[in-house]
């Protein structure tokens, strides 16, 4: 089962959003996902082409009828899309999923509360963030200040610096055992400070993306998972029915984030 692994703990709840059903700006096509608990109506973007596309292959196979809503977190997202969760599927767990190519399209699309994005797997298994070719989640997050915005930055600097870091000591291996061989703590102590200097200095040059002006105004206005972005793509938004989103989020779920009775799609379509 793929997962979101950036996750955090919530403090915070969201009043609804209200949709007025017009077409969005940014899509030419819409898609609706009956329910159990009801209808969501998501507009697909455009410019995340392969994205939209595969979703409307995967509607049009029927392979979201059926399947469950198998995680849910309060105040982060709902996560479907996992057609072994169909009730005449026998679940594959020897067989990975298929991924498509990640397309980021930042700072155009973030995870402010609605959007939908692409489930995928660990970045230590998937370096490039491909995305996996059926699930995806709403958003459903929380409100941030612009010091939990500040502090997101800061934290995706200091884990971009460890990254480089860790390559520059594995291309320095050979060297850093033999300093380890002369039994030289100071020297060897000296000599990761400045592949650590050299890590801090490289962030410094090229950062990290950083939340603009508008994302700060709608993380603080009507929330959503900052922490998120640049990690996963963003390829809709709910156009309707986030009251819907709103009820499955609040359901109760068991230590593994799955819901204690399932919630299904019972059907998908294409707007026409």
């Amino acid at each position: 089962m793929k997962k979101l692994f950036a996750i955090t703990s919530v403090l915070c709840c969201l009043a609804l959003s209200s949709c007025n059903g017009q077409k969005h700006p940014g899509a030419s096509t819409e898609v609706v996902f009956e329910t159990t608990m009801g209808d969501i109506r998501i507009a697909l973007f455009d410019d995340t082409p392969g994205h939209r596309d595969n979703m409307i292959q995967n509607i049009r196979a029927g392979l979201y009828d059926g399947v469950t809503f198998h995680r849910v977190i309060r105040n982060f997202m709902i996560q479907t899309g996992d057609p072994d969760t169909r009730p005449d599927i026998v679940p594959d767990t020897t067989k990975a999923h298929e991924r498509i190519p990640a397309e980021f399209v930042y700072p155009k699309y973030f995870h402010k509360r609605s959007f939908v994005g692409a489930a995928r797997d660990e970045d230590n298994e998937n370096p490039e963030r491909q995305s996996d070719k059926y699930q995806f989640y709403i958003v459903t997050g929380r409100t941030c200040s612009d010091a939990d915005l500040d502090n997101f930055e800061t934290a995706r600097e200091e884990r971009e610096a460890e990254l480089i870091y860790n390559k520059i000591c594995e291309q320095h291996k050979a060297e850093i055992d033999a300093i380890r061989a002369e039994r030289k703590p100071r020297k060897l102590s000296d000599r990761l400070e400045s592949y650590l200097d050299q890590a801090r200095l490289q962030v410094s040059e090229n950062p990290p993306l950083t939340y603009t002006r508008e994302q700060r105004s709608a993380y603080r206005s009507v929330g959503g998972a900052p922490w998120l972005d640049g990690e996963y793509t963003v390829f809709g938004e709910v156009v309707e029915g986030m009251a819907t989103v709103e009820k499955i989020q609040k359901i109760k779920t068991d230590a593994n984030d799955k819901p204690l009775h399932d919630i299904r799609i019972l059907r998908a379509y294409v707007v026409q």
